[in-house]
């Protein structure tokens, strides 16, 4: 049986004011929008911010322990995926700079059953992405008291999980104060985390090339230089790339949106797929395939020590522990306004989309992201939790350009974008094609998480969202 939903309805048309409310806390209603807080320095700062952390710091250990060398190409694959993705975002976003990114898109261009699954799958694809954020966040908190001489007992990994629930918990709460807070540490945390790398990258590539010695002996990392090998990997790494859709999330709180969406996502894939190959050429340069592999999740600390001694471990360690909380602080943000947008259409109960006033923030939805991927960041499966996340978002990915397409093709009347892809359906079908061909080259375990949870997702439109009827305006 399917039950009418209440709320706005998906053409994005208001329904009647619903009255104002007051509580001890805050005064809220659930007719109140975001607030236009972020300009291109914030945008730039969630897109990079959430990318750079398991890109950098996390999966060295794990992507070249698998193929050596090799691995650059296996980021570099993704960095063009992201790419011929964050063109046609891009378009959409200036088209329809609302809350709810990819989700918005595909239920316009798509329909309600597909902006359904793509809208609640979002939601789940951002919490599987952000615990495992959290979890590298832990393992590099573990790092950083061995290093200061804090030696931890038999169970190690109850404390990563410890750390990564305790930060999940605090991120959260800070997002509820109010978006310009967030933004403000997202900025900062970038800021320096991009001076570190490219003071520790420049004297990596430095030594790389002979031009400085730094006693370390040669890598030959066992490169596997095959096809499938190196897809395989992009599959698994394809976690780095979720920020700049995550820009898109947060749409309807950007300053001069036609400016700024396209700038902050296709300049944040950029800039980051260009640090995620010299990370993994410099890693691959100091440590052997099996070395990394045997470092695991943390091994970049290990490179910083053979490069720099103690110091470069330290410079590793402070700057894992910053993007690790970057993408974690940026994801939980993300992760609410996917569920504020889908609320706002009704398709989740019209309570998630509730605004606090005194923050403008939307506090029930950050309840409903914080509190899944707590649970999740505690169990540390760091690949399941990767390679899901990535499912989730390459299945968005291609329906994003599929709706493009579809929307293009019908030329509604409310349709203008400030942005367009060039070069007709050229961009658009390839990254259709890249994004659903990646899910071939996943583990089957991750393959079969990310099924259930679409059927899951499809499941509740057919209980819940059937009677919804999209026409398709704004």
């Amino acid at each position: 049986m399917s039950k009418e939903p209440t709320g706005t309805n998906i053409e994005g048309e208001a329904p009647d004011a619903e009255p104002v409310v007051e509580t001890d806390e805050a005064t809220i209603t659930d007719d109140a929008e975001l607030e236009r807080t972020l300009g291109l320095a914030g945008g730039l700062a969630i897109g990079i911010g959430t990318m750079i952390g398991a890109g950098i710091f996390v999966f060295p250990g794990l992507a070249g322990g698998e193929v050596g060398t090799a691995a650059t190409a296996s980021f570099a694959v993704g960095g063009v995926v992201a790419l011929l993705v964050a063109l046609p975002t891009s378009e959409l976003a200036t088209a329809m700079p609302k809350s709810g990114g990819g989700y918005y898109f595909i239920s316009r261009g798509l329909g309600t059953l597909a902006g359904t699954v793509v809208g609640l799958s979002l939601w789940l694809g951002l919490v599987f992405a952000t615990a495992f954020y959290l979890v590298g966040l832990g393992f590099y908190a573990l790092d950083a008291l061995a290093e200061v001489g804090i030696t931890i007992g038999a169970s190690p990994g109850i404390l990563v999980s410890f750390i990564a629930v305790v930060a999940g918990i605090g991120f959260t709460v800070l997002n509820v104060t109010g978006t310009e807070n967030a933004a403000k540490l997202q900025n900062g945390i970038v800021a320096l985390l991009l001076s570190m790398l490219v003071f520790f990258l420049g004297f990596g590539l430095l030594e790389a090339f002979g031009f400085v010695d730094a006693g370390t002996p040669p890598g030959e990392a066992a490169d596997v230089w095959q096809a499938v090998p190196i897809l395989s990997v992009a599959a698994l790494v394809f976690t780095s790339y979720l920020g700049f859709a995550q820009v898109a999330t947060v749409a309807g709180e950007m300053k001069n949106p036609g400016r700024n969406l396209p700038l902050a996502m296709i300049g944040s894939v950029l800039i980051v797929t260009v640090l995620y190959v010299l990370t993994i050429f410099v890693a691959t340069d100091i440590f052997t395939k099996d070395r990394l592999l045997e470092e695991g999740e943390t091994a970049m600390v290990e490179v910083g020590r053979q490069l720099l001694g103690t110091t470069g471990a330290l410079v590793i360690i402070v700057g894992g522990l910053l993007a690790t909380m970057s993408s974690a602080n940026a994801s939980i943000l993300s992760t609410s306004r996917a569920i504020y947008g889908v609320s706002k259409d009704a398709l989740l109960p019209k309570e998630a989309s509730r605004i606090n006033l005194k923050y403008g923030t939307p506090h029930v939805a950050l309840g409903m992201a914080g509190g899944p991927i707590v649970v999740l960041a505690a169990t540390r499966q760091v690949r399941l939790l990767a390679e899901v996340a990535s499912f989730l978002h390459l299945v968005m990915y291609g329906l994003i350009c599929v709706a493009l397409l579809a929307i293009r093709r019908d030329e509604p009347e409310w349709y203008d974008p400030d942005f367009r892809v060039p070069g007709g359906p050229v961009i658009p079908v390839l990254g259709a094609a890249a994004s659903f061909g990646l899910i071939g080259f996943m583990d089957r375990l991750s393959i079969g998480v990310g099924i259930v949870v679409i059927v899951a997702t499809a499941g509740w439109y057919f209980y819940y969202a059937r009677d919804l009827k999209l026409k398709g305006a704004l």
